[in-house]
């Protein structure tokens, strides 16, 4: 998708445009989060203790979004190249039976701290007390809540009430005001002191799983002490010359490198104003494999076949919005692609007073097949991080949030590089989202015409609409660092 002929407002040109540092480079949907992972990096910290910086600023800063009673899922390329990836994700109760989308039913434990932990101690410089600091400091003296999360917080109040958060004082706050959170201070602090383990024991557990079963839910103290973190190689496939690396399953990011190979296979077949049609029905069609991702080899195993000209209308994509991404890279080359979540705004709203944090429903990914719920299982994942080694030798980490919508916002930003096209541009160019059955697009899209005519149901909607995701990047080229973000949301990035 070629978007060189597009004219760019100067300021999404700026903001998206790459900045480069000597020490190392962040993107996060926080600017006090990417201030945070920064900072670390200006101790000497890796690009993980950089990450989980920003990610725990972003628990603290967009509890709609992520949280500590959510997930996390991370890719680590060290400095030599090699990629592993990191699934902080947890399962389903061992007791549980019917399985809901929201409340204490729809909860699976928590895997974000976990994840922290384990990648901590394999790639982390700096103490987690160090790296965990800012989150505790900015938890206990305050920040300003913006428009966005007392948007969030109207719109979920009733599930929220419902949850027990009836006195939580986020409810009470306006846009602008100051929120101090201390039971959460308290409780960061102890999963700092405890390197992670106050998490998964004693009255932390007592406490979720108290308001999980209050909630209609079934998870145990022994559903939290089985929990374990998952640490592979990713699932990785050729493309533009260089390699393509996503998260393996439970991660549905095995679409995306399914999407990915496709589209470098038909894109030459059709005449360039046939892209953003192609690029739609190949999404379309990966999707119909999304319950069988528990096997990334016979998904990509699959032959992708699209009409050209016509749209289909399989439908597929979902409409969750969800999700914050952080990346990272550091001096030595080491860079990371990062989504931290709850799954649904505030998850299942399910509220921990002592903790002062709610819980995820990320039960409610299951679906049907190899997806389909029960007992001690993990649900296929929206998050899907990726991360690119180019053949010229740079690295990009991308990731956004949008649930079903991130294998496409990243797909038409790889099409784009493929083309040559730079990063901030790539990055800055309007969108298009299929979505049960309609396709979104951003209205100055160039495109919309066209897609039109090919039989799309289009839905012109406002540029920066949320819907079309928020891109966080990080890599390394050249030898130095660098991040860029996206002018959605409130992304943001810098380098040090």
């Amino acid at each position: 998708m070629r978007v060189s002929a597009m004219t760019l407002s100067a300021d999404r040109d700026t903001h998206c445009a790459p900045v480069a540092g000597e020490y190392g480079a962040v993107s996060a949907g926080h600017p006090l989060a990417v201030a945070a992972g920064t900072s670390v990096l200006a101790e000497g910290g890796s690009a993980v203790d950089a990450a989980i910086a920003a990610q725990a600023v972003t628990c603290v800063c967009m509890p709609h979004s992520a949280g500590l009673g959510g997930d996390m899922l991370a890719l680590v390329r060290e400095a030599g190249g090699e990629v592993f990836s990191v699934n902080g994700t947890g399962r389903s109760g061992l007791a549980a039976e019917a399985i809901t989308s929201t409340g204490g039913a729809s909860v699976t434990v928590p895997g974000l701290v976990a994840g922290w932990v384990h990648a901590h101690r394999r790639w982390g410089r700096l103490t987690l007390a160090r790296v965990l600091s800012d989150a505790i400091r900015i938890a206990r003296q305050g920040f300003d809540i913006d428009s966005s999360l007392v948007l969030a917080r109207d719109q979920q109040r009733e599930r929220l009430v419902a949850g027990g958060a009836e006195n939580w004082p986020l409810l009470r706050l306006d846009a602008g005001d100051l929120w101090r959170q201390e039971e959460l201070a308290r409780f960061l602090t102890d999963i700092a002191d405890s390197k992670g383990e106050s998490f998964y024991t004693g009255s932390a557990v007592a406490a979720m799983t108290d308001a999980v079963q209050r909630s209609g839910g079934s998870l145990t103290a022994r559903d939290f002490e089985l929990h374990t973190t998952q640490a592979s190689t990713p699932v990785t496939v050729d493309f533009d010359g260089g390699r393509l690396s996503v998260q393996p399953p439970s991660s549905q990011g095995v679409l995306l490198a399914l999407a990915a190979t496709a589209a470098e296979r038909l894109i030459p077949t059709v005449p360039e104003n046939s892209r953003d049609h192609l690029l739609v029905e190949i999404t379309e069609a990966v999707f119909a494999h999304r319950s069988e991702c528990g096997d990334a080899e016979s998904v990509l195993a699959q032959q992708i076949s699209v009409d050209p000209e016509r749209a289909a209308h399989r439908g597929g994509p979902r409409a969750y919005l969800h999700t914050a991404g952080v990346a990272a890279a550091d001096a030595s080359g080491m860079v990371v692609s990062s989504l931290v979540s709850v799954f649904d705004d505030f998850g299942s709203c399910v509220f921990v007073p002592e903790l002062g944090i709610s819980l995820n429903n990320r039960a409610a990914g299951f679906t049907d097949g190899a997806n389909a719920a029960g007992p001690g299982k993990r649900p296929v994942h929206t998050l899907a991080p990726a991360l690119l080694q180019r053949s010229d030798g740079s690295v990009l980490a991308m990731a956004t949030p949008g649930a079903d919508g991130q294998v496409q916002t990243l797909l038409q930003i790889l099409v784009a590089l493929g083309d040559g096209e730079p990063l901030g541009a790539a990055i800055a160019a309007p969108r298009w989202r299929s979505e049960n059955n309609q396709l979104m697009i951003e209205r100055d899209h160039l495109q919309r015409g066209d897609l039109g005519s090919r039989g799309h149901h289009l839905k012109e909607l406002q540029p920066g609409n949320d819907l079309f995701g928020a891109v966080v990047a990080a890599g390394f080229s050249d030898g130095k660092p660098f991040a860029a973000a996206d002018w959605r949301r409130q992304v943001s990035a810098a380098g040090i």
